[in-house]
């Protein structure tokens, strides 16, 4: 697949101009309403303190939860503004209750070069899901150009990701964007060998295209490793009593399919050999039982056990170029996050470039203490899972110079 020449942020003068910038600022709240994971917003720090340095007046926007429409107290802005402001060290603006109208227009229309306005949460606005051209010229009445560093909301046709940018004739992508799209464009498109691509989750049915896209990607001595729950079907479609395990009945066929283009393309393929198993999710101890093993009717597979974690880690040690997204185990439960803390630590004793992506699997980096030693640690979840498939993300085709 072709690689993608987007226009960078840096090229654009932006001094004294104001610069819309879609961020992903979707980040956990804590039941006080602080912010508790504030990764995505240092992710974008880069792009923001360039555009303050150069001169530009900016109007920072992003989505926040899932709001059902119009404002909601629960899903606004004030704590992100807050811990931007915190990292900025300068005063971050927002409307109280709004995100395009009066209160909007003044703040924007009163802003100062390196200054900075925070829109409301930009799905206050029925519009923004829908696309709807009306409310992409509203924003469009904000600005005089426009920066996507939103990956994790690039695979949106939403009104701030797709509809604005084509009314906005300086349009560009922000570092962050840039940054995905290299790293993921080298897994995608030139991996390096042996290449291993870690998968984990709850369901094969939220992964099973981005899975098989992978092993057609995969060589002969490259391998692919299925984790959590999602190795729960894999493991019962070949026979396997797996009690109360989360499963889907319904993608054996799926799995066998999968395991049959690997077997074609002499791919290692590693499953579960032995489990690490409780009854319930809630279960404060766990027992480690063989794969094959049938398991009672209340227990249920909640992590891969040590044997099978330390296969995944000694082959990931080894490996030019490591993929990993999603969960080995209900990480969740401390007492079934072993296999995915295992995980994350060949990570980081991998001398290849590795890229992680998902929100278990970047939480397990940062828990176990080594997010300084992946190669890149993606922001977008959905995003970068279609983006591996070769799905052109909307979001980014907007970017794109218009073909004549």
């Amino acid at each position: 697949m072709a690689a993608l020449s987007l226009p960078s942020h840096r090229d654009l003068d932006v001094d004294n101009r104001r610069v819309f910038v879609r961020v992903d600022f979707n980040v956990p709240l804590d039941d006080d309403g602080v912010v508790r994971d504030d990764s995505r917003i240092v992710a974008s720090l880069p792009t923001l303190k360039n555009l303050i340095e150069r001169g530009a007046k900016l109007i920072i926007a992003s989505h926040l939860g899932r709001p059902k429409g119009g404002f909601d107290p629960k899903y606004a802005m004030e704590p992100v503004a807050e811990r931007l402001a915190e990292l900025l060290a300068t005063e971050v603006q927002l409307p109280a209750d709004e995100v395009v109208g009066d209160a909007a227009i003044k703040l924007v229309g009163d802003l100062r070069p390196g200054k900075i306005v925070l829109l409301q949460n930009l799905r206050f606005e029925p519009g923004e899901t829908k696309n709807d051209p009306k409310f992409s010229q509203s924003l469009a009445a904000l600005c005089d150009a426009y920066v996507n560093d939103a990956f994790g909301a690039s695979h949106r046709a939403h009104a701030s990701v797709v509809g604005l940018p084509k009314l906005v004739r300086a349009h560009a992508a922000g570092d962050l964007l840039l940054a995905e799209i290299a790293a993921l464009s080298r897994l995608r498109d030139a991996p390096s060998r042996p290449f291993v691509a870690v998968v984990g989750g709850a369901k094969v049915s939220d992964k099973l295209s981005v899975v098989i896209s992978l092993v057609e990607r995969l060589q002969a001595g490259d391998t692919l490793v299925i984790g959590g729950a999602m190795a729960n079907t894999f493991l019962a479609a070949a026979g396997a009593g797996l009690g109360a395990s989360l499963q889907e009945a319904d993608r054996y066929m799926d799995c066998r399919t999968v395991l049959d283009k690997a077997r074609a393309r002499r791919v290692q393929v590693i499953l579960p050999t032995d489990l690490r198993v409780g009854q319930g999710v809630d279960a404060t101890t766990a027992r480690t039982m063989g794969a094959s093993v049938g398991l009672n009717a209340n227990d249920m597979a909640l992590d891969i056990g040590p044997d099978t974690a330390e296969r995944i880690a000694s082959v990931i040690r080894s490996a030019q170029m490591v993929l990993w997204n999603g969960p080995m185990g209900l990480f969740e439960n401390p007492v079934f996050a072993q296999g995915t803390m295992t995980v994350a630590r060949a990570l980081a004793e991998c001398a290849g470039f590795t890229v992680v992506g998902g929100g278990d699997s970047v939480a397990a980096i940062h828990e176990a203490g080594v997010a300084a030693h992946i190669g890149h640690v993606s922001t977008g979840g959905g995003a970068s899972l279609e983006f591996l498939e070769g799905q052109v993300l909307p979001g980014v085709a907007a970017l794109l110079p218009e073909q004549t």
